[in-house]
Formats: structure tokens, sequence, C-alpha cells
């Protein structure tokens, strides 16, 4: 089967949206399909892990570059790319079906052909990662991305969710009837992520106990509660209360970390900013647990990660992705509330008691290696048939 997958930036950038898509990509690839990603972030073409992945990057100063900045209109710079891109080499050689995000509607002018099924896999929508309050400009423009995944969503011949539960938010979010072929396909860690994680030990260092969060500096991601407790635990430190900690931060810069940040907190917290794989790896493995306090979380890849590496994960309730796969094993206690005195509650019994930690380590490790390249692949070709099938109204 002839595929095209449709990608907003792809490895090495490291992003959450670009190693799904290689994880995508390259299971498909594995299973028989021939993939060609398209994507945003390079120009070029290129074969990289059995897949041809083709750059789409806008050149500075062309129509589509300028058109992308402008507010609202410019969401539909992308979907122009991504349209003449596939359809040219749809001519050249036709594709079976193509595969999209819901993440700003990257195929939103591609949906609903007959002779090329859509298949939108989604991700957490756009507007779950706005702030609410923004301005009039900001808020017109959210509304067009947000019509613009619901039309895409609406249009596709069959759909993908990581979770059951993401699944019911989706078809809420964008008003779907269930007449399209669906499936919930988890999502595998990638082989070298996978490997270097069987063999990273487990710090017995005391002190300082090493925390990490990866992810951004946004309220989805729970992180007004991890400054929070982190501003309770350190003052409860400096009163000589708790044992030294320090917090790492992959995936937020400095200048992202507010201007009020308590002078309590300051000292524990190190921004670093993006990093490679190779350093998120060594983060991982140098870290005693993982902070991940998502108020809402697609799927939560920062969950698996965290698992293969054995380190127990603190996470929220009011995700129903932590409470799956974080709360039903054990790997870690999950914060009544995305707040920082709820976080700080979960994280304390953590930082005082090393046969906790290793306790919930064991159970992370037991929790690993629940989904893989191999089932990935196959559930997904198969989605794609039953998609195919429907567009053409057998």
């Amino acid at each position: 089967m002839r595929t095209a997958f449709l990608a907003w930036d792809y490895p090495p950038s490291p992003s959450g949206l670009s190693t799904a898509a290689r994880e995508i990509a390259e299971s498909l690839a594995q299973a028989g399909a021939e993939v060609t990603v398209f994507t945003l972030d390079r120009t070029g073409h290129e074969r990289i892990g059995g897949v041809t992945v083709s750059g789409l990057a806008l050149a500075p100063g062309s129509s589509l570059a300028r058109l992308r900045l402008w507010g609202s209109a410019g969401h539909l710079a992308a979907p122009l790319a991504f349209r003449r891109a596939v359809l040219e080499a749809h001519r050249r050689g036709p594709f079976a079906v193509i595969e999209a995000t819901n993440w700003y509607a990257p195929a939103a002018l591609l949906a609903g052909r007959r002779d090329l099924p859509l298949v939108t896999r989604s991700s957490t929508p756009a507007a779950f990662t706005r702030d609410p309050a923004g301005s009039l400009r900001n808020r017109l423009d959210g509304w067009t991305a947000d019509r613009l995944e619901r039309r895409q969503a609406q249009a596709s011949a069959g759909l993908i969710a990581n979770t059951a539960t993401h699944a019911g938010v989706i078809a809420h979010c964008y008003g779907l009837t269930g007449r399209q072929p669906e499936a919930v396909i988890g999502l595998s860690l990638p082989p070298e992520v996978a490997e270097a994680a069987r063999g990273a030990p487990y710090p017995e260092a005391a002190e300082p106990i090493r925390l990490l969060f990866v992810g951004r500096a946004e309220a989805r991601k729970g992180f007004d509660a991890l400054l929070g407790a982190v501003a309770i635990l350190g003052a409860e430190w400096a009163r000589g209360a708790l044992p030294a900690f320090r917090l790492d931060l992959v995936g937020v810069p400095p200048d992202d970390l507010p201007a009020d940040l308590p002078d309590v907190a300051r000292p524990h917290i190190r921004a670093r900013g993006r990093i490679d794989g190779r350093a998120l790896s060594a983060a991982y493995a140098e870290s005693h647990a993982v902070l991940a306090p998502s108020r809402y979380e697609s799927f939560g890849l920062v969950y698996q990660e965290a698992l293969a590496y054995g380190r127990p994960v603190v996470a929220c309730a009011e995700d129903a992705s932590a409470r799956a796969f974080v709360g039903v094993p054990g790997a870690g206690p999950l914060a009544a509330a995305a707040t920082g005195p709820a976080l700080a509650n979960a994280l304390r019994p953590l930082l005082t008691d090393p046969d906790l930690r290793r306790a919930y380590r064991a159970r992370a490790l037991a929790a690993a290696g629940r989904f893989s390249r191999a089932s990935l692949g196959r559930e997904t070709l198969a989605l794609y048939e039953r998609a195919i099938t429907a567009a053409r109204g057998d």
C-alpha cells in the first residue's frame, strides 16, 4: 500500500508530534507499506528509516510564506502547501490513503476525496493549548484553526485515537457522529529510546533528588501547578524539612519562567529549553522521578518514556491517560488535582523515602513496553483498509 503522511516536523526535530510521526511512518514501512512523509520543517528529499521524506518548507518571501503571516487566513498556507505537493505526487504515482494529525488541520484541503481517502489521527486539539483570554485577534485566529480541524475530522474517511477516552473527547469536540471507521491505537517508542532505557541504571545518589519535567510551559501541561509545588517544597527545604532537590525543565527555555517566580523556587529549577535525543536520554537516566502533571494528554508519550526508564511518574488524576498508564499499574503517585498544593503532597513522600522510589520504579518497569511498532503498523493498516472501503462506498 502506497501511503502519504503529513507532518509539521520530523526527526531530528525534537517534538512530540515529530516523534509520533516517525513511529507511525516507520511502523507502516516495517509492515510493508510504501510511505512518503511530507513535512514543513525542511526542504529536499531523503530516505530515512525506510521512509521517503519530502520537505515542503515555505520559501521566504513566497506567496504562501506571506499568507502564513496573516491572522486567521494564515492557517490556510500549510494546507495549501500540503495539498499541492500531495496531489502532484499522487499524479505521478497514486497513493491509496493519506494520514494527518488533527492539530491545526494540515490536511483540511485534502479531506473528502473519494480517490484519496484521508485518515486523521487525533492529537490534542489546538483549542486545548491556547489561552482562552487572549486578544481578539488571537481569538479569531483560534476560531479559524478550530473550524479547519473540525472540517478535516468530519470529512475524514477514518479516525484514529490513542486512547478510548481521547476518542470520546475528539468526537464531542468536533461534533462527530460515529459514521466513519474508527480505531484506538497506542503509539510505540523509538527503538533507540527503548534500548537506552533498558540500559539505564537507577541513580542511587541520595542528594540532590533529581526531578525531570518534559514539555511546554503551558496550562494544559500543568506547568503552573508544577511551579507552585516547587515553591511549596522549596520553602520546606529552606527550613530543613526536606532533602535537597533539583528540577530540570526540558522543553522550557529560561525566558518562559515567570518573572514573579518565588525566590524559594528559583534555586531548585534549571530551565534547559529544547535538547536533542541523546541529551534527553541522559536527562531521563539521571532523574529519580519524572513530573508530568498534565491536565489533559491525548496519549502521553512522556508517561511511556518515563516508564521505559523505570522512573516513578508523578502525574495528575485529572488526566485519563495518567490514570490509565500511571495510576492503574501504580507506577507513581497521582495528584488529586493540578494545583501546587496537591502536586506537592504527591511528590513530598518521594523526596524523603528512597524505598518508596524503588518500589515505584519496579512497578514502572513492569508497566513499560505496552505498545510496539508491530502492533502500531498492523492496526494502522487495518484501519486504512476500512477507511478506503468506506470512502469508495463499497
